[in-house]
């Protein structure tokens, strides 16, 4: 996370409980993760050095989503670390939430959320230039 990241929650407590619920047989929902989730993952998703904590065979694959009104058409867009580092110098405020992935078993769980930006006010822009 970056150390200039706001406004941090991490969802850990959330996802202690949500696997306990499903160790416990009480959910089967939380394998569930949409195809196209589990296909950005493959292409885009970042490598993560933690195993999977339901099947325990696959290291888990980390997602970074940013969104924000100033971010206009580019909001909901997977973004790496550097882009973000970059963005957050020239946009005032945006939000990056952070999805962890299997993609054997088809975990996925928001593992944290932050506010990234300079804080200048802006007008929001009709088009942004693109950060890809």
């Amino acid at each position: 996370m970056p150390e200039s990241a706001r406004e941090v929650i991490d969802y850990a407590l959330d996802r202690r409980a949500k696997l306990r619920e499903l160790f416990s047989g009480f959910s089967s929902e939380l394998l569930d993760a949409d195809p196209y989730l589990i296909r950005a993952a493959k292409h885009h998703g970042l490598v993560s050095d933690r195993k999977c904590p339901v099947c325990r065979r696959e290291n888990l694959f980390e997602l970074r989503y940013t969104f924000g009104d100033l971010l206009g058409q580019y909001s909901g867009r997977i973004k790496s670390h550097e882009e973000i580092e970059e963005m957050s110098q020239q946009v005032g405020e945006f939000q990056v939430y952070i999805v962890e992935v299997c993609i054997k078993c088809s975990w996925n769980h928001l593992i944290a959320s932050y506010v990234m930006g300079d804080g200048i006010p802006r007008a929001i822009p009709r088009r942004l230039p693109t950060y890809e």
